[in-house]
Parts: C-alpha cells; structure tokens; sequence
C-alpha cells in the first residue's frame, strides 16, 4: 500500500515539525527533540565512523553493539546486553509510558566490502532518535527503546529476537535505510539463505579419474539447473548463490565442494513454493555424479515486508520539512527489491523501513564504492535528517489521536 493511502486521517500526515494533529504542542515536542537531536550530532557522527572503521560481520559485533549502547548510557538510557541469547544484542530503555516505540539499530557490516549497506548510519540515526525522544517521553506517555539488532545480514537477529518475545509489548519498530535516492518504501522480499554441500570421492584427475565421484561436477550441475529454471520462475522469484570451497588441486578429483546460496520470493507463500524446486537442482547435481548432497540453513527465513502506511505518511510529511523528497515514489518507479529481517518485525507489529538518501556519486548498495560514501557529510547530514524524521514520526504517533489509539490497541492500519 502507497503511503497515501493511510486509513489513520487525524493530521493528514502534516508531521511534528509543522504542528502535526495536536497544534503547538507537537511542534514544542519536536522542537525538544530537534535541540536534543543537534546536541548530541558530533557524538552520533563519531558513532557512525566509529563503526564504519572497525567493520564487524553478523554475530562479530561486538565493538559496534559496545560503542551504540555506550553513547545510549550516557545519554540516561537503561541498557540490557546480551538480549535474546545473542551477545552483541541489546535492549536501551528511557520513559516508562504504555505506548512503547521500538528504533532498531543495525550495525553489522559485509564480508570483504565494510559497510557497504550503510549500517554505522542505521545505528547512529537509531541512537539519534532516541536521544531526540528522551527530553519529551515522559510528556508523552511515551517508552522509548533502541533495540540493537545484530546479523541483519544473513543471520536473522531480528527473527531471533521476535522468537525470544523481545517484541511482545511493542507498539510499533521503526528505522532507516542508507540508499542513493530517499525511498518511503523497498519491495522487500522473502528469503532463505543456506549453504550446499556435496561430498563424493577423491581420485587422481589423470590415472583414475572413474574411481572419483566429483562434488565439482555436482555443483557445476546445480548451476545449470538453476540457471535454465529462472526461464520458468514468477516475477520476484529470484537465486543467487557463490561456490564457497571448491577443490583443492586441479589433479585432484575433488570430493567436497560447498556453495553459498539465497532463494528469494515476493511472499513468504511463494519463497516455499520456490525452495523444493531449488533443492530439487541440487539433488539432480548429486543424483548424476554419485554424490551425496546436504543443505544447511544459515539464518530463518525472512518474510515479505508490510509496511504502516499511516506512519509512513507521518515519516514523509516530517522528512519533507527537513528539505527531503520523493519524486521516485510518486512517479511510481519500481521500487528497489532486497530482503530484511525488518521484514518478519513488520508482520508482528507496524513497521516502517523508510530508505534514507545519501550522495553516492552512482554506486549502489554493497558496492566498496558506497562504503566510501557512508563518512561523507552527505552521509553525516543523514545521521541527523534520519533522527529527526524518526523522532518526529514517534511524536506524531505518540500524540493523542486515532493513530495512538490504534497502536495500543494493536490493531492494523
């Protein structure tokens, strides 16, 4: 659904910063957090470099989580670590309202490319909002938590953290996304992420290659059958995948191959429609070579994205007053298609995941150049412009009115 069409009318998107529903009082709160905001712009810059420095992958995260939750502390947050059994997860707390606004902040980065996706952004706008919010909570009937969310990349941490109930009293998550153009929303797909593996037989290439059984040529199999099912696959299905360990000496028949793959759908309905026929490559690779075949999931599998409409009506109205726009949605270009852990959040309670714009001189996500751009001050000015439209957006919903009613009362939009 297009952010217009919000069934939640009080205010009509205007935004905190423009007096939103509730006239001077919005625009006093968003003011607050605004004078909070920019207080604290040179320490959440400094987070966001710290942590492009010191890239740390899925699970590994333990400088980034140490250095989020720290600023959060300092700032008069009550910090759990070590949340859903996973100890680069936390859980940051200020305000002790029954409307309780959940600002996920990702931090882990990409193997071989950093931060090529832009988390240091996500976690220091995540951190931002939520030292915007703290001044106002209070008055707002409002708990404020930054939920540090590890291994988006492939490891689920948010799954895992829905799973362990961490989500059960919240009302609504919210957060953004480095992007080279500000989006309200992706295309997010359904996705399974797991390895392969083939074990056969060892052999000399040469003198007795007929007494090897090749993982090799198992894998090389699966590839083309992959590669010919894409003609029969439906719109947004996709596969993707990387030979991970594929022999050790050309004269060498090789007997343990692995590859690294991700099946990708438009529902999570579609995605178990598509993972039989996918496995059903791999299995026609091992049933011609003699080989043996054997899956290994890497992560749960992350569902399609249904986004709040009526928040994100609010996140518009109050990134426009910070001079952003978004022709690319209004044109009705095809939105950008990627997979998130956010994903399986915005099927347990409203959710947003608004794509954040940064100068990126062309590049695109998990490019090297796009790490490049995430310490620029294209990159700094989205720190700040992120914090202030999340922030704004919670007052908005934090006000009393139907959107508030209705995110209490735990009721779609």
């Amino acid at each position: 659904m297009r952010a217009e069409d919000t069934s939640d009318t009080t205010g009509g998107g205007t935004g905190a910063a423009s007096g939103g529903s509730g006239g001077t009082g919005i625009s006093a709160h968003a003011g607050a957090a605004s004078t909070s905001v920019d207080g604290a712009r040179d320490e959440l810059v400094d987070l966001s470099h710290a942590i492009h420095r010191c890239p740390e992958t899925a699970f590994e995260e333990e400088r980034a989580a140490t250095w989020t939750a720290a600023l959060l502390e300092r700032h008069g947050f009550s910090v759990t670590r070590g949340v859903a059994g996973m100890p680069t997860a936390f859980s940051a707390q200020i305000g002790s309202g029954p409307l309780v606004i959940a600002l996920c902040a990702e931090y882990d980065a990409l193997p071989g490319v950093g931060h090529a996706c832009g988390h240091n952004i996500i976690a220091a706008a995540a951190a931002g909002a939520a030292i915007g919010l703290a001044p106002v909570s209070d008055a707002l009937g409002l708990t404020v938590r930054v939920l540090g969310t590890p291994a988006e990349e492939g490891g689920g941490g948010k799954v895992v953290m829905l799973d362990h109930g961490v989500f059960d009293d919240v009302h609504a998550a919210m957060m953004v996304h480095p992007w080279p153009t500000d989006r309200l929303e992706a295309t997010c797909l359904a996705v399974a992420h797991f390895d392969v593996h083939f074990t056969g037989r060892t052999a000399h290439a040469s003198a007795a290659p007929w007494q090897g059984a090749n993982a090799g040529d198992a894998m090389v199999i699966a590839q083309v059958a992959l590669g010919l099912l894409r003609q029969q696959l439906p719109p947004g299905d996709q596969i993707h995948g990387v030979v991970t360990e594929g022999g050790e000496a050309a004269n060498i028949i090789p007997s343990a191959v692995s590859g690294r793959f991700m099946a990708r759908s438009l529902t999570i309905d579609g995605l178990r429609a598509l993972e039989p026929r996918v496995r059903a490559c791999f299995e026609a690779g091992a049933l011609a070579t003699g080989t043996a075949v054997g899956f290994e999931p890497l992560a749960p599998d992350y569902t399609h994205m249904e986004s709040d409409p009526a928040l994100l009506a609010r996140y518009r109205a109050n990134a426009e007053q910070l001079g952003r726009s978004f022709p690319f949605d209004d044109d009705g270009s095809p939105r950008p298609t990627f997979s998130t852990d956010m994903a399986n959040v915005s099927l347990a309670v409203p959710t947003i995941h608004p794509l954040l714009g940064i100068e990126t001189g062309g590049a695109v996500n998990h490019q090297p150049e796009f790490a490049a751009a995430c310490v620029t001050a294209s990159a700094a000015t989205a720190v700040r412009d992120g914090a202030l439209s999340l922030a704004w957006t919670v007052i908005d919903a934090a006000e009393p009115g139907p959107l508030r009613d209705r995110l209490l009362a735990g009721t779609a939009g």
